[in-house]
């Protein structure tokens, strides 16, 4: 996992597109060749993959626009089919084959004590990127400094950009810690994401906004990064797809969210019956007038540090 590898676009005609580094979306066409890494992938509204199914033949997929490359498996009839390609050859530096992880910076261990807003879901395209957006501009609007980082997924770096675009004054993403996506085994992923943490707790930020990708309870060792942060989690939003994905994650981690929002809050319906079910308050954030609430929440579960409410004052 994370080897770095050069392959040829088959054809086009699907998902024709693949993330330059700078997070730039590009159309590719046939005959092009393209560098990525191998990962897996287990998206359950998207496709499903993995690099180690790739057979002699090297005939593969680009699994996610950010360049994960394996076999797809399986594939939602709701999605394009993938982009197929075929394996050139390693990336090689000085001879040698080269991986995502060669090019980690690593850190001393430091303590990551920073005030948490954690951003979870029901699953995948749920609404937790909008959010995390919304989250983020009303903290930058409050005065503070804003860190912002996807910790589970697959990797793509449009994410976490959106992030920023939304005046997070620093970002991270699970490839920072040198994984192309986070299906990978507990221990290699705990060891990543500290040092992720470690790079993290280096800003100068008041308050991190920080997604966990896909959904806790997938392979995506979502879990991990909850148990990770728990400490440090001061407001929770739960972004679901619908009231009853709501309570199955509430039962699942034990856990009540502060705010319920994402698709699940996009009719009135669907919030009264969340509010029936789970007891919690649902709101949809995409809408200018529910902001203010949003605020106030904001306020109640990360009063502002006493320097920057003196400024405000002033």
């Amino acid at each position: 996992m994370g080897d770095y590898v050069v392959a040829r676009v088959e054809r086009t005609g699907g998902d024709d597109t693949i993330e330059l580094a700078s997070g730039r979306v590009v159309h590719v066409t046939e005959g092009d060749q393209v560098v990525g890494a191998f990962g897996k992938r287990f998206a359950t509204l998207d496709a499903t993959g993995d690099w180690e199914q790739v057979g002699a033949d090297g005939r593969m997929h680009a699994l996610t626009e950010g360049g994960l490359f394996g076999k797809c498996l399986s594939r939602s009839s709701w999605v394009p089919p993938l982009m197929p390609i075929t394996y050139v050859g390693h990336v090689l530096v000085r001879g040698k084959k080269t991986r995502m992880q060669d090019y980690l910076t690593l850190v001393p261990e430091r303590t990551f004590d920073l005030p948490v807003v954690l951003i979870i879901g029901s699953s995948m395209s749920a609404g937790k990127t909008r959010s995390a957006q919304t989250i983020i501009r009303l903290l930058k609007a409050s005065g503070r400094r804003v860190l912002g980082a996807k910790l589970t997924g697959s990797g793509r770096y449009h994410d976490v950009l959106t992030m920023e675009d939304a005046g997070a004054d620093a970002i991270f993403d699970f490839v920072d810690a040198g994984l192309p996506s986070t299906v990978c085994p507990t221990d290699v992923y705990r060891k990543a994401v500290r040092q992720l943490l470690s790079r993290m707790a280096s800003t100068d930020v008041d308050v991190a906004v920080i997604e966990v990708g896909a959904s806790p309870l997938e392979p995506y060792n979502g879990a991990v990064a909850v148990e990770e942060l728990r400490s440090n989690v001061r407001m929770t939003v739960l972004c679901a797809s619908d009231p009853y994905a709501v309570v199955g994650v509430m039962t699942a981690f034990d856990c009540r969210p502060d705010l319920v929002t994402g698709i699940v809050s996009n009719t009135d319906a669907s919030l009264a019956l969340v509010e029936k079910l789970a007891g919690v308050r649902a709101l949809n954030i995409s809408v200018h007038a529910n902001l203010p609430e949003v605020s106030r929440l904001i306020e109640e579960k990360l009063p502002l540090p006493y320097d920057l409410a003196l400024s405000h004052r002033n």
